[in-house]
């Protein structure tokens, strides 16, 4: 039986379809999303979308029909998890860090008590606009993954892509496991113990980044953040190490109960440098204000994994985002998991999951030869 989803439910974005892909390649259950990005201009899919979907058919054997740019319809049926080597490129600026994050839990288990490692490489944009920055992954994401799941993935940052050329590449190791994912507890933020920061030029003068970490540095410190727990690199981009021009800045702050919470910004065509460290620390300051353990953008991304976990997890965070809602609504379509949603003040949420405890039996019916590979 294929399950019907709905891809303008709620935020009605490309999460939707990576969630609901990567969820049904682990459950082996058929889909068709439908709608998909309805309310987008241009609607339908965009090339990052099609080589995600193609990625995830590819590691589960899947019949894909609808994976083409700007289909609004899409159905996937899996059959079984190869792990391995896998690649993929959008031939666009599209965004390695969300073709990673509909990968990722496709590789996390295997039947298999000798962990396996599956290698990605992935080719697009590596700091691109609507989209994790890959130094948020590599700063803030990755590390709450093996600190709170225990989840081991080791990131290369072969060459950056800027938007609009891309052409920028990640590789990635992601050491498998027999076992389902570790529920866990983190309830109370802590104090703030360190302010991290790159800021970056790539094709362009190497003041843009010293102002843009300069002016960043200095809000924060206006917002009350002691001067000496700050430490912001920036650097020009070397030659032969990045594609087109870019600028940016990635924040993280890190506390005494092992929370990580980011803050960032990119450099744009009429945009002052001042004006993109500003954004990024105010940023990073709102997120902290609220005294949840997670960012507005971790918040959403940590949902499929508390779904895979084994018992009760609970973390507080900030006002629940609509992309969080989204990511809530597609676990409980297409897995036994269940969240419960209690606000503990006007800022704060304790969201709560009972998890399915996921373990992957593997579907002898459906074993295909050979592995793909890549060079």
């Amino acid at each position: 039986m294929v399950r019907e989803l709905d891809g303008s439910i709620l935020e009605g974005g490309g999460q939707l379809l990576r969630n609901a892909t990567a969820l049904a390649a682990l459950t082996n259950r058929s889909i068709r999303v439908s709608k998909i990005r309805a309310g987008r201009r241009p609607p339908g899919l965009k090339p990052q979308h099609v080589a995600g979907s193609k990625l995830v058919a590819q590691i589960c054997l899947a019949q894909l029909d609808g994976a083409d740019k700007g289909s609004d319809e899409l159905t996937f049926s899996p059959r079984n998890i190869r792990l391995g080597n896998y690649s993929a490129d959008p031939g666009t600026a599209g965004s390695t860090t969300l073709l990673f994050q509909v990968s990722l839990p496709t590789l996390l288990f295997s039947t298999s008590p000798i962990p396996t490692i599956s290698t990605l490489k992935l080719r697009g944009g590596t700091n691109a606009v609507q989209a994790p920055q890959i130094d948020y992954t590599e700063n803030v994401f990755l590390p709450f993954l093996r600190q709170h799941f225990g989840i081991l993935v080791e990131l290369d940052i072969r060459k950056r892509g800027y938007w609009p050329k891309g052409g920028g590449e990640i590789r990635l190791s992601i050491t498998s496991r027999q076992d389902p994912l570790p529920s866990f507890q983190l309830l109370e933020r802590g104090e703030v113990t360190k302010i991290r920061g790159r800021s970056f030029a790539a094709g362009l003068p190497a003041a843009l980044a010293r102002t843009m970490a300069e002016t960043a540095r200095n809000h924060l410190i206006e917002a009350g953040i002691d001067e000496s727990k700050i430490e912001i690199t920036a650097l020009r981009e070397k030659e032969g190490t990045a594609v087109g021009s870019g600028s940016g800045i990635v924040l993280w702050a890190e506390t005494e109960n092992g929370c990580i919470l980011g803050g960032n910004a990119l450099g744009q065509k009429g945009k002052t440098p001042e004006a993109v460290g500003s954004e990024a620390a105010d940023e990073l300051v709102r997120n902290l204000s609220h005294g949840g353990c997670v960012d507005e953008y971790l918040q959403d991304q940590i949902i499929i994994f508390m779904a895979l976990a084994d018992g009760v997890s609970q973390i507080l965070v900030g006002p629940l985002t609509l992309h969080t809602k989204t990511a809530i609504w597609v676990a409980e379509q297409l897995t036994e998991a269940r969240f419960q949603v209690e606000e503990v003040d006007m800022n704060r949420v304790l969201l709560s999951c009972t998890g399915t405890g996921f373990r992957r039996i593997i579907n002898h019916q459906a074993q295909a030869q050979g592995s793909p590979t890549w060079n």
